[in-house]
Protein backbone atom coordinates (compact mmCIF):
# COMPACT_ATOMS: atom_id res chain seq x y z
CA UNK A 1 0.00 0.00 0.00
CA UNK A 2 2.67 2.41 0.92
CA UNK A 3 4.30 1.65 -2.85
CA UNK A 4 1.21 2.13 -4.27
CA UNK A 5 0.77 5.55 -2.20
CA UNK A 6 4.33 6.43 -3.61
CA UNK A 7 3.73 6.10 -6.86
CA UNK A 8 0.56 8.72 -7.58
CA UNK A 9 1.37 11.62 -9.10
CA UNK A 10 -0.07 14.08 -6.70
CA UNK A 11 0.33 17.92 -7.03
CA UNK A 12 3.44 19.89 -5.99
CA UNK A 13 1.81 22.75 -4.89
CA UNK A 14 -1.63 24.27 -3.72
CA UNK A 15 -3.68 25.02 -6.64
CA UNK A 16 -4.61 28.91 -7.63
CA UNK A 17 -7.58 30.24 -7.89
CA UNK A 18 -7.71 30.13 -11.30
CA UNK A 19 -7.07 26.36 -11.59
CA UNK A 20 -9.94 26.28 -9.78
CA UNK A 21 -12.13 28.30 -12.07
CA UNK A 22 -10.77 26.44 -14.93
CA UNK A 23 -11.92 23.23 -13.22
CA UNK A 24 -15.63 24.57 -12.67
CA UNK A 25 -15.60 25.40 -16.63
CA UNK A 26 -14.70 22.32 -17.35
CA UNK A 27 -17.10 20.53 -14.82
CA UNK A 28 -19.95 23.11 -16.79
CA UNK A 29 -19.13 22.17 -20.11
CA UNK A 30 -19.45 18.26 -19.15
CA UNK A 31 -22.47 18.83 -17.19
CA UNK A 32 -24.42 20.95 -20.25
CA UNK A 33 -23.91 24.20 -21.64
CA UNK A 34 -25.56 27.66 -20.24
CA UNK A 35 -27.98 28.26 -17.71
CA UNK A 36 -28.67 24.71 -16.94
CA UNK A 37 -25.03 23.30 -16.33
CA UNK A 38 -24.90 26.30 -13.62
CA UNK A 39 -28.21 25.60 -12.26
CA UNK A 40 -26.96 21.90 -11.19
CA UNK A 41 -24.24 23.02 -9.73
CA UNK A 42 -25.54 25.66 -7.92
CA UNK A 43 -28.06 22.96 -6.35
CA UNK A 44 -25.65 20.51 -5.67
CA UNK A 45 -23.57 23.60 -3.57
CA UNK A 46 -26.96 23.88 -1.49
CA UNK A 47 -27.49 20.50 -0.89
CA UNK A 48 -23.89 20.29 0.48
CA UNK A 49 -23.95 23.68 2.25
CA UNK A 50 -27.46 22.39 3.99
CA UNK A 51 -25.95 18.99 5.01
CA UNK A 52 -23.46 20.30 6.53
CA UNK A 53 -25.94 21.44 9.68
CA UNK A 54 -25.83 17.66 10.05
CA UNK A 55 -24.30 16.74 13.25
CA UNK A 56 -23.93 13.86 16.22
CA UNK A 57 -23.77 14.50 19.86
CA UNK A 58 -22.22 11.61 21.74
CA UNK A 59 -23.90 10.32 25.36
CA UNK A 60 -20.71 12.01 27.18
CA UNK A 61 -21.10 15.37 25.39
CA UNK A 62 -23.73 18.52 25.33
CA UNK A 63 -24.60 20.41 22.31
CA UNK A 64 -24.86 23.63 22.42
CA UNK A 65 -26.27 25.96 19.35
CA UNK A 66 -24.90 29.79 18.76
CA UNK A 67 -27.07 31.56 15.79
CA UNK A 68 -24.71 34.03 14.97
CA UNK A 69 -22.48 34.09 18.30
CA UNK A 70 -25.87 33.67 20.37
CA UNK A 71 -27.01 30.50 22.29
CA UNK A 72 -30.00 29.37 21.09
CA UNK A 73 -30.26 25.91 22.64
CA UNK A 74 -28.54 22.97 24.24
CA UNK A 75 -29.22 19.59 22.28
CA UNK A 76 -28.84 16.46 24.13
CA UNK A 77 -27.07 13.34 22.48
CA UNK A 78 -28.09 12.06 18.91
CA UNK A 79 -28.63 13.09 15.63
CA UNK A 80 -29.26 16.56 15.25
CA UNK A 81 -29.33 19.26 12.81
CA UNK A 82 -29.10 23.26 13.16
CA UNK A 83 -28.78 25.93 9.97
CA UNK A 84 -25.56 25.90 8.27
CA UNK A 85 -22.65 28.25 8.93
CA UNK A 86 -22.43 31.20 9.07
CA UNK A 87 -25.91 31.16 10.23
CA UNK A 88 -25.42 28.81 13.16
CA UNK A 89 -22.55 26.70 15.06
CA UNK A 90 -22.63 23.99 17.37
CA UNK A 91 -20.32 23.15 19.83
CA UNK A 92 -19.94 19.56 21.98
CA UNK A 93 -18.77 19.95 25.19
CA UNK A 94 -17.75 16.38 27.18
CA UNK A 95 -19.67 17.03 30.43
CA UNK A 96 -19.84 13.77 32.21
CA UNK A 97 -15.47 13.47 31.36
CA UNK A 98 -13.94 13.94 34.87
CA UNK A 99 -10.99 16.22 34.20
CA UNK A 100 -7.95 16.75 36.27
CA UNK A 101 -5.58 20.03 37.53
CA UNK A 102 -2.38 19.57 39.16
CA UNK A 103 -1.19 22.57 41.37
CA UNK A 104 2.26 22.95 42.81
CA UNK A 105 3.49 20.10 40.34
CA UNK A 106 3.16 18.39 36.59
CA UNK A 107 3.20 14.84 35.61
CA UNK A 108 5.85 14.14 32.92
CA UNK A 109 5.54 10.38 33.19
CA UNK A 110 3.28 8.63 34.32
CA UNK A 111 5.28 5.71 34.46
CA UNK A 112 5.45 3.17 36.30
CA UNK A 113 7.43 4.89 37.68
CA UNK A 114 6.01 8.53 37.68
CA UNK A 115 7.65 11.27 37.32
CA UNK A 116 6.91 14.69 38.34
CA UNK A 117 8.01 18.32 37.94
CA UNK A 118 7.56 20.43 40.94
CA UNK A 119 7.07 24.10 40.74
CA UNK A 120 7.77 25.89 43.78
CA UNK A 121 5.87 28.83 43.25
CA UNK A 122 2.50 27.60 43.47
CA UNK A 123 3.21 25.18 46.34
CA UNK A 124 4.81 27.05 48.81
CA UNK A 125 3.19 29.05 51.34
CA UNK A 126 2.63 30.32 54.94
CA UNK A 127 0.55 28.62 57.80
CA UNK A 128 -1.46 29.81 60.42
CA UNK A 129 1.54 29.77 63.08
CA UNK A 130 3.52 31.31 60.06
CA UNK A 131 5.59 28.43 58.75
CA UNK A 132 6.40 27.36 55.44
CA UNK A 133 5.20 24.11 53.97
CA UNK A 134 4.89 22.42 50.33
CA UNK A 135 1.59 21.38 49.26
CA UNK A 136 0.33 20.05 46.11
CA UNK A 137 -3.29 19.13 45.30
CA UNK A 138 -4.89 17.46 42.14
CA UNK A 139 -8.22 18.83 41.39
CA UNK A 140 -11.07 16.95 39.40
CA UNK A 141 -13.71 18.46 37.80
CA UNK A 142 -16.28 18.60 35.44
CA UNK A 143 -18.82 20.40 33.38
CA UNK A 144 -22.45 20.93 35.03
CA UNK A 145 -23.25 23.68 32.85
CA UNK A 146 -21.96 23.96 29.23
CA UNK A 147 -23.44 27.31 28.48
CA UNK A 148 -21.83 28.81 31.33
CA UNK A 149 -18.40 26.93 31.04
CA UNK A 150 -18.48 28.31 27.15
CA UNK A 151 -19.43 31.83 27.78
CA UNK A 152 -19.52 32.98 31.07
CA UNK A 153 -15.51 32.32 31.39
CA UNK A 154 -13.00 33.65 28.96
CA UNK A 155 -10.70 30.97 30.48
CA UNK A 156 -12.37 28.54 32.46
CA UNK A 157 -9.09 26.33 33.14
CA UNK A 158 -6.82 29.45 33.79
CA UNK A 159 -9.06 30.30 36.26
CA UNK A 160 -10.01 27.10 38.43
CA UNK A 161 -6.11 26.60 38.11
CA UNK A 162 -5.71 29.95 40.03
CA UNK A 163 -8.66 30.16 42.32
CA UNK A 164 -7.59 26.27 43.28
CA UNK A 165 -4.23 28.10 44.37
CA UNK A 166 -5.72 30.73 46.23
CA UNK A 167 -8.34 28.65 47.82
CA UNK A 168 -5.48 25.97 49.14
CA UNK A 169 -3.29 29.11 50.28
CA UNK A 170 -6.88 30.44 52.18
CA UNK A 171 -7.48 26.90 53.94
CA UNK A 172 -3.47 26.58 54.53
CA UNK A 173 -3.18 29.78 56.13
CA UNK A 174 -5.93 29.40 58.62
CA UNK A 175 -4.29 25.65 59.89
CA UNK A 176 -0.88 25.04 61.79
CA UNK A 177 1.67 23.00 59.86
CA UNK A 178 0.91 20.45 62.75
CA UNK A 179 -2.43 20.29 61.45
CA UNK A 180 -1.39 20.08 57.50
CA UNK A 181 1.68 17.59 58.07
CA UNK A 182 -0.76 15.10 60.29
CA UNK A 183 -4.19 15.17 61.81
CA UNK A 184 -6.00 17.92 59.74
CA UNK A 185 -5.33 16.44 55.68
CA UNK A 186 -8.71 15.40 55.29
CA UNK A 187 -10.50 18.54 57.20
CA UNK A 188 -8.49 20.42 54.92
CA UNK A 189 -9.34 18.76 51.74
CA UNK A 190 -12.76 19.28 52.55
CA UNK A 191 -12.69 23.16 52.97
CA UNK A 192 -10.42 23.17 49.68
CA UNK A 193 -13.14 21.60 47.84
CA UNK A 194 -16.04 24.20 49.35
CA UNK A 195 -14.00 27.24 49.65
CA UNK A 196 -13.27 26.72 45.82
CA UNK A 197 -16.60 25.47 44.90
CA UNK A 198 -17.87 28.88 46.07
CA UNK A 199 -15.31 30.79 44.05
CA UNK A 200 -16.49 28.67 40.64
CA UNK A 201 -20.22 29.50 41.34
CA UNK A 202 -19.77 33.37 42.09
CA UNK A 203 -17.95 33.43 38.41
CA UNK A 204 -20.37 30.96 37.18
CA UNK A 205 -18.07 28.93 35.16
CA UNK A 206 -20.16 25.73 35.24
CA UNK A 207 -17.47 24.01 36.66
CA UNK A 208 -18.74 21.43 39.14
CA UNK A 209 -15.36 20.10 41.43
CA UNK A 210 -16.13 16.65 42.44
CA UNK A 211 -12.70 15.77 44.54
CA UNK A 212 -9.98 18.07 46.03
CA UNK A 213 -6.47 15.70 47.50
CA UNK A 214 -4.14 16.82 48.71
CA UNK A 215 -0.97 15.11 46.96
CA UNK A 216 1.94 15.73 49.19
CA UNK A 217 2.15 18.24 52.16
CA UNK A 218 6.17 18.53 53.44
CA UNK A 219 8.46 20.94 54.75
CA UNK A 220 10.94 22.83 52.36
CA UNK A 221 13.71 20.87 51.68
CA UNK A 222 16.44 22.68 53.59
CA UNK A 223 14.62 22.20 56.80
CA UNK A 224 13.10 18.61 56.06
CA UNK A 225 15.13 16.27 58.13
CA UNK A 226 14.63 19.14 61.43
CA UNK A 227 10.99 18.51 60.34
CA UNK A 228 11.23 14.40 60.37
CA UNK A 229 13.22 14.48 63.63
CA UNK A 230 10.17 17.01 65.10
CA UNK A 231 7.20 14.46 63.92
CA UNK A 232 9.08 11.49 65.16
CA UNK A 233 9.50 13.43 68.43
CA UNK A 234 5.91 14.12 68.78
CA UNK A 235 4.43 10.61 66.89
CA UNK A 236 6.53 9.27 70.04
CA UNK A 237 4.88 11.39 72.52
CA UNK A 238 1.40 10.22 70.94
CA UNK A 239 2.41 6.67 71.33
CA UNK A 240 3.14 7.13 75.08
CA UNK A 241 0.55 9.17 75.67
CA UNK A 242 -1.59 6.28 74.64
CA UNK A 243 0.56 3.74 76.24
CA UNK A 244 -0.19 5.89 79.54
CA UNK A 245 -4.06 6.06 78.73
CA UNK A 246 -3.84 2.02 77.91
CA UNK A 247 -2.04 2.00 81.58
CA UNK A 248 -4.56 3.59 83.43
CA UNK A 249 -7.97 2.12 81.68
CA UNK A 250 -6.02 -1.46 82.98
CA UNK A 251 -4.93 -0.24 86.22
CA UNK A 252 -8.19 1.65 87.20
CA UNK A 253 -10.69 -1.48 87.16
CA UNK A 254 -8.17 -3.63 89.20
CA UNK A 255 -8.75 -0.57 91.27
CA UNK A 256 -12.02 -0.25 91.46
CA UNK A 257 -12.36 -3.86 92.11
CA UNK A 258 -9.54 -4.19 94.87
CA UNK A 259 -11.65 -1.37 96.50
CA UNK A 260 -15.13 -3.20 96.23
CA UNK A 261 -13.40 -5.88 97.93
CA UNK A 262 -11.87 -4.14 100.89
CA UNK A 263 -15.51 -2.58 101.05
CA UNK A 264 -17.28 -5.95 100.88
CA UNK A 265 -14.79 -6.94 103.26
CA UNK A 266 -15.22 -4.20 105.89
CA UNK A 267 -19.11 -4.70 105.48
CA UNK A 268 -18.84 -8.39 106.55
CA UNK A 269 -16.35 -7.76 109.66
CA UNK A 270 -18.69 -5.01 110.36
CA UNK A 271 -21.38 -6.90 110.32
CA UNK A 272 -19.49 -9.96 112.62
CA UNK A 273 -18.61 -7.80 114.91
CA UNK A 274 -21.89 -6.35 115.49
CA UNK A 275 -23.39 -10.19 115.91
CA UNK A 276 -20.41 -10.79 118.30
CA UNK A 277 -21.24 -8.14 120.05
CA UNK A 278 -25.08 -8.39 120.24
CA UNK A 279 -24.32 -11.96 121.19
CA UNK A 280 -21.62 -10.61 124.07
CA UNK A 281 -24.24 -8.01 124.87
CA UNK A 282 -26.96 -10.97 125.24
CA UNK A 283 -24.31 -13.57 127.51
CA UNK A 284 -24.13 -10.76 129.94
CA UNK A 285 -27.41 -9.66 130.37
CA UNK A 286 -28.14 -13.63 131.15
CA UNK A 287 -25.45 -13.79 133.65
CA UNK A 288 -26.72 -10.45 135.19
CA UNK A 289 -29.52 -11.74 135.30
CA UNK A 290 -28.41 -15.36 137.43
CA UNK A 291 -26.22 -12.58 139.32
CA UNK A 292 -29.05 -11.02 140.64
CA UNK A 293 -31.14 -14.13 141.69
CA UNK A 294 -27.62 -15.58 143.41
CA UNK A 295 -24.76 -13.47 143.77
CA UNK A 296 -22.76 -15.03 145.88
CA UNK A 297 -23.06 -18.96 144.11
CA UNK A 298 -22.79 -16.40 140.64
CA UNK A 299 -19.98 -14.77 141.83
CA UNK A 300 -17.92 -17.57 143.18
CA UNK A 301 -18.95 -19.36 139.89
CA UNK A 302 -17.72 -16.32 137.85
CA UNK A 303 -14.57 -17.09 139.80
CA UNK A 304 -14.04 -20.64 139.59
CA UNK A 305 -14.57 -20.38 135.49
CA UNK A 306 -12.14 -17.18 135.32
CA UNK A 307 -9.24 -19.57 137.09
CA UNK A 308 -9.88 -22.81 134.99
CA UNK A 309 -9.30 -20.35 132.44
CA UNK A 310 -6.24 -17.81 133.51
CA UNK A 311 -4.06 -20.60 135.42
CA UNK A 312 -3.23 -22.96 133.07
CA UNK A 313 -0.92 -20.29 131.63
CA UNK A 314 0.68 -19.09 134.90
CA UNK A 315 3.78 -20.29 136.25
CA UNK A 316 2.84 -21.42 139.43
CA UNK A 317 4.63 -21.80 142.75
CA UNK A 318 3.55 -23.48 145.82
CA UNK A 319 5.02 -22.10 149.70
CA UNK A 320 5.33 -23.38 152.37
CA UNK A 321 3.59 -21.38 154.66
CA UNK A 322 5.57 -23.16 157.80
CA UNK A 323 8.80 -21.94 156.37
CA UNK A 324 9.84 -18.51 158.72
CA UNK A 325 12.26 -16.33 158.60
CA UNK A 326 13.68 -14.58 156.15
CA UNK A 327 14.57 -17.23 153.80
CA UNK A 328 11.94 -17.90 150.91
CA UNK A 329 11.65 -21.46 149.55
CA UNK A 330 9.26 -22.84 146.80
CA UNK A 331 8.86 -25.50 145.23
CA UNK A 332 9.30 -25.42 141.49
CA UNK A 333 6.87 -27.21 139.97
CA UNK A 334 7.02 -25.53 136.64
CA UNK A 335 10.91 -27.70 136.18
CA UNK A 336 9.48 -30.58 137.66
CA UNK A 337 6.63 -31.22 135.06
CA UNK A 338 8.79 -30.85 132.32
CA UNK A 339 11.44 -33.71 133.78
CA UNK A 340 8.16 -35.73 134.64
CA UNK A 341 7.23 -35.34 130.94
CA UNK A 342 10.91 -36.35 129.64
CA UNK A 343 10.69 -39.50 131.14
CA UNK A 344 7.62 -40.57 130.15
Amino acid sequence: MLSNFEDKQWPQKVPSMEDVAEKVKEFLKKTGKGRKGFLIFVIIVLLLWVASGIYMVSPAEEGVVRQFGKMVRVSSSGLRYHLPWPIEKVDTPKVTEIKRLEIGFRTIDPGPPARYRFIEKESLMLTGDENIVDAQIIVQYKIKDAPSYLFNVKDPIGTLSDASEAALRQVIGANTIDDALTVGRLRIQQEVKALLQTIMDGYESGLLITEVKLQTVRPPKQVEAAFKDVVSAKEDRERLIYEAKGYQEDIIPKAKGNAAKMIKDAEAYRAERVARAKGDAARFVSILREYQKAKSVTKKRLYLETMEEILPNVKKFIIDSKVGGNLLQFLPLEKKEKTIKKEE
